[in-house]
This record gives C-alpha cells, structure tokens and sequence, in this order.
C-alpha cells in the first residue's frame, strides 16, 4: 500500500504537471473514469450524498463513503476519499477512520472545515484533528485539508486563508485545498508561501488548467461538476426522447456500460495524470 501512497503523493510534485482529479459517485462512475486513462480519482461527497437521498456536509453519510470507498479501493485507480469534516468532531474517531480507510487501500482523504450550520470549524481544533490524522497515518494516506474561508460569507478569505492553510500545513497535512479561490493572482501568492500543494476547484468559468498551472496549483479537482453535469446529461436524454428527437450525446451502449463492472485496470494515461 505504501507504493501506491507514494505514487499518488509524487503526482502532486511533478513541476509544471498538476494533478487533473476527476471525481466520482459510485463504481461505474469511477470505472468508466479509469478507462479512460486516469490514474487517480476522488469521490465528490455530493455525490454519494445525493445519489443515497441524503444532504451533504452533515456528517450524513459516513456509512455509504466508506463503503464506496471500500469498493473503489479494490480497483488499480488510485482513490482519495471526500470525508467531509471527518463525520465526527473528535480527533482521534477522525483519525480511526483515516486509518480504517489507509488498511482498505484507499491512499488519500480530503477533509474539511465547514461546518453544516455555514459557520468554519475553529483552526485550532481542526489542526487538532489533522494532527492526530497525521499521526495515525502519515506515510500512508495522502490528508488533503481543505479550507472553506473563499465559500463562506465574512470569513476573511485572503488573510484567513493563509493563517488556517499555515496551521493545517504544520498539523501535518499533504497538501491543502482551498474552493472558491478563482483570482489566478491571490493563488499565485497563495501557493508561493505553502511548503504543501495547493489544490483548487475547476470552474468552467474560471481560470483554465493552464493558467492554474503557471499559477503553481499543484491539484486540480472537479467536485461535484462531473456528477452534476451527469444528472443534466440524463435530464437532457429523457427530454430527448419524449420529444422525438435525437439524444444530444453519445450514450455508453449495455455492453460497455456492463463491462465497468469487471473493470479493476487502469487504462491509459490522461492528460496531466
């Protein structure tokens, strides 16, 4: 298991080559996302959420992460699991998780510090929780700490960031990750004073892979955008069809569709994998 921690930490450090991590909901999501080439995907804690009928960021669905992450885990990908804030605010039932997750194969976490009621966890206790993270896991799971200051109202943002991703970083996090942040010139500054990788979220209307890139972004995730754009993609084909008109994109026909299911490989390299 340590290889492939090894492996999913050094594709955060390849220079002017960041991590492009598509996120995933369930296996067939992520299998097909396999197949196409990408050595490492995420799983979008929307999306498992949504898919159960249950609200996300609430702590609600510590019972279906760990059981897809138990399944994706068991595929060649590399997976890092969206945790949400850990569902517990305890440190060490945090870091029992982490450490659950490590021994099933899963080689990275992401963690945060929104809280359900929009408020942000207290920075000295969320570096409590990665540090007994860290403590329980470190040269095994790859704890990516994520900072909610750019998605919450009055939070201080710029200022704010940087004093809660400076304490996440000597808590022991691999890497930070800051949504929200879009300005390419705040990033740029932002990523010049971590000793961690930065990881942002893609915005279709955002700056583009190559901007983010000269920027020094480390990791690029997508969230919840390939589930959401999946939903709409399925809206869309059903209108179709009810219209009498032809389905505005290829669909997986049944036989490849089935076949993910038999699909642990990864196939080959993607862009920035």
């Amino acid at each position: 298991m340590t290889l492939r921690y090894e492996e999913f930490r050094d594709l955060h450090h390849r220079p002017g080559v960041p991590l492009v991590l598509p996120n995933a909901w369930d296996h067939a999501s992520a299998a097909a996302l396999a197949a196409e080439g990408f050595r490492a995907i995420g799983t979008t804690s929307l999306g498992v959420a949504a898919a159960a009928g249950l609200p996300d960021g609430t702590g609600a669905t510590r019972a279906e992460t760990v059981r897809l992450a138990r399944a994706l885990a068991r595929t060649d990908a590399l997976i890092t699991v969206d945790i949400e804030g850990g569902f517990s605010d305890r440190p060490e039932e945090v870091a029992s998780l982490a450490a659950e997750l490590a021994a099933a194969g899963v080689v990275g976490v992401n963690i945060e510090d929104g809280r359900a009621d929009g408020t942000l966890r207290e920075a000295g206790h969320q570096s409590e929780i990665l540090h007994a993270m860290h403590e329980a896991v470190s040269g095994r799971l790859f704890v990516n700490a994520r900072t909610d200051t750019y998605w919450l109202p009055d939070a201080g943002q710029a200022a704010s960031t940087r004093e809660r991703l400076t304490a996440y970083q000597r808590a022991g996090a691999d890497g930070v990750f800051v949504p929200g942040l879009r300005d390419v010139h705040a990033t740029a500054e932002l990523a010049a004073g971590l000793d961690v990788p930065l990881n942002v979220l893609h915005a279709p209307d955002g700056p583009s892979v190559t901007e983010l890139t000269a920027a020094g972004v480390r990791r690029i995730s997508t969230g919840s955008l390939l589930f959401r754009a999946a939903l709409g993609a399925a809206v869309a084909a059903a209108q179709s069809v009810a219209r009498g008109v032809p389905v505005p994109a290829r669909v997986p026909s049944y036989a490849e569709t089935q076949a993910l299911s038999d699909a642990p490989a990864v196939g080959r390299s993607a862009p920035g994998q």
